[in-house]
């Protein structure tokens, strides 16, 4: 596969039209099937790709960073063996340069890139999106992939876009000969060539169901869920898949069940194609016209969950958005039975399934229409250090000793002593000295005689030279601050669009069940001393509405200071609104910032001399030479 559009879709795969073990039915119905809904009528697939959509040379755009996800799909790289990442390039708006991330025991750096044309641009073999957006931004980057004259396939992985946006996205796509899979999907995989992001679950499960080779079964589905269980039934009981595809679960799939259907069709290493359909809609009904206008020529096997349904009174709505029980014609027994109808394997239950399954392969094999698959056995993953390390498998040298101060755990703290004891027991700036610097909490008279030292040394006039430096380099130049009166939702977007980060949200570590305890103490000393808190208010419904997109989009410590720096000076009413705007773009918060962090930088230059420690001189083996970029 190319990266070249024109040249993807010349290449239409020739079906295998030989006889089909399909026309012996697993249930046979003398009466005729329901009449279709109206939307399905004509049973035409709407996907302009009728071949793969996906091989080993194959490679992505990722879209909105999520670390796991990427890393996951370059671990199936080399489980397959494959010589290239199949990740090109990540796009993360308003930021560029690259990630550090693994290709077996190789760091590689990936580029990433601000935008989606600079991207496709960069990388123009890349014809696979995938799309980690929220919900309510998945659009946009979807339809901006789809104009890309690069990209073929857009996967979206979000659940819940609204469906106005799909049907758009459907529509340009049907009009431009693309592809969309989901949205609210997992993706797909084709085994032994490429995963789309977190397709067939764990390492473990990958190597359980032989997805680092290819079989000869094409799979599809709905459900992302229920794929992974199917990729270990297919494993048990035929040679394993060749693709597998999870359509997603909304009412309006970018592709169809009977697209891939269609597709698997003219694939001549899919053999045999199994469907697991659900309750609610009508997509089975475009393949079972299909099957009845002789379009497709394999054997499929199917099942349509969802019988359960009938056991109750009511409407039933089970996970998924387009998993709703409806009339007759959407219930899974009448989709079942209109499957069979028109030559489908379809079991009795689902507890069936696998039986019929190894029995449609084990008749092709006899027939000489399959070769299983040889095994292979997948090269081991080299494991990450810090789970070896946790596991006891192996030890490791730190590189760093520092006795002064400790991140770890919930909350920092200085010397041993919690910030929030510091915070609850109002230690002054003396005594936050003292713990830095001298490892120990200073009698009150001794860390009184610090704070007059900080306080009588602060400034020596204009003339001297260090202030004198100082006043030239500031009329040289001042940063600017701009101050948003939105409402959350318009802030965040607004600043999306134009490609910047929300300053103040985010973290690498914390999360909204991992809260920052420096975030909450600044928050209890506002709301208790304040006359008003409303900047930081506002900064927690903005963290309340980023949190919708993802877990660590958390207010920092950072943005409660900024905030709450707002308040102090609104609320004290010693400033005008003028004075208060000329403080913030002159930069004032800044210097709170420089003044807390120059007391910690000085602390471990202290801790470093006391502790005799030599040259420091960094491992060659911890750095990335990547002298591309």
């Amino acid at each position: 596969m190319t990266g070249c559009g024109c040249t993807f879709f010349q290449r239409h795969l020739a079906g295998d039209r030989g006889p089909s073990v399909g026309a012996k039915r697993a249930r046979v119905s003398s009466s005729p099937p329901p009449p279709y809904p109206p939307s399905v009528k004509g049973g035409e697939g709407t996907m302009p790709v009728q071949g793969q959509l996906f091989s080993r040379q194959t490679q992505a755009l990722f879209f909105n960073y999520k670390q796991n996800p990427v890393q996951r799909m370059l671990d199936f790289d080399f489980l397959c063996g494959r010589t290239t990442p199949s990740v090109a390039g990540i796009v993360n708006p308003g930021a560029d340069g690259f990630h550090k991330l693994f290709f077996g025991q190789e760091e590689i750096a990936v580029p990433v890139h601000g935008s989606v044309p600079s991207a496709c641009k960069a990388h123009p073999t890349a014809d696979v999106f995938i799309n980690f957006a929220s919900s309510r931004s998945a659009y946009a980057p979807s339809m901006e992939a789809l104009k890309q004259e690069t990209i073929v396939v857009v996967v979206i992985i979000a659940e819940g876009v609204p469906e106005q946006d799909t049907k758009r996205l459907i529509a340009y796509a049907r009009a431009n000969n693309k592809v969309v899979i989901g949205p609210s999907t997992v993706g797909g995989i084709q085994a032994g060539a490429f995963r789309i992001g977190d397709t067939g679950g764990s390492l473990y499960n990958i190597i359980s169901c032989k997805l680092y080779r290819p079989g000869s079964v094409g799979f599809v589905s709905k459900s992302g869920g229920m794929s992974n269980e199917m990729y270990n039934v297919l494993a048990r009981v035929t040679d394993g898949i060749y693709e597998g595809i999870a359509i997603g679960g909304d009412v309006f799939p970018g592709s169809t069940l009977s697209d891939h259907v269609l597709r698997f069709n003219n694939i001549p290493q899919i053999k045999m194609v199994v469907v697991l359909g659900e309750l609610g809609g009508s997509d089975e009904y475009s393949l079972v016209q299909a099957m009845n206008q002789g379009k497709v020529s394999k054997p499929v096997l199917a099942w349509v969950s969802g019988t359960c349904a009938k056991l109750f009174s009511s409407e039933v709505q089970f996970g998924h958005a387009g998993a709703k029980s409806g009339g007759e014609l959407e219930s899974a027994q009448a989709k079942n039975q209109s499957l069979a109808d028109a030559g489908a394997i379809v079991p009795d239950s689902f507890e069936g399934f696998e039986a019929l399954i190894k029995k449609t392969y084990d008749a092709l094999v006899a027939q000489g229409k399959i070769v299983p698959a040889a095994e292979v056995t997948p090269p081991t993953l080299p494991e990450d250090l810090h789970s070896a390390i946790k596991a006891g498998k192996v030890r490791a040298p730190t590189h760093v000793i520092s006795t002064i101060s400790d991140d770890r755990g919930d909350e920092p703290s200085y010397a041993g002593v919690p910030i929030s004891a510091i915070i609850e027991n109002n230690y002054g700036l003396g005594d936050v000295i003292s713990l830095l610097w001298f490892k120990r909490s200073l009698p009150r008279y001794c860390t009184r005689f610090i704070e007059m030292c900080i306080i009588l040394c602060a400034d020596h006039g204009p003339c001297v030279s260090g202030a004198h430096n100082t006043i030239v380099t500031a009329r040289a130049g001042k940063d600017l601050v701009s101050c948003l009166g939105l409402d959350a939702p318009t802030f965040v977007e607004g600043m999306k669009k134009k490609g910047l980060r929300v300053p103040g949200i985010g973290h690498r570590i914390k999360s909204k069940e991992n809260r920052d305890k420096r975030v909450e103490l600044l928050q209890k000393y506002g709301r208790a001393n304040f006359s008003s808190v409303k900047y930081m208010q506002y900064a927690i419904s903005v963290e309340a509405y980023t949190l919708t997109k993802a877990s660590n989009l958390v207010l920092n410590v950072d943005g409660a200071i900024a905030t709450l720096f707002l308040d102090l000076l609104d609320s004290c009413g010693m400033f005008s609104p003028e004075e208060i705007h000329e403080i913030v773009n002159i930069g004032y918060l800044n210097g709170l910032f420089v003044l807390a962090r120059s007391i910690g930088l000085i602390g471990h230059s202290f801790d470093q001399k006391r502790l005799k420690q030599p040259l420091y001189r960094h491992p060659w083996e911890d750095v990335l030479y990547a002298t591309h970029f």
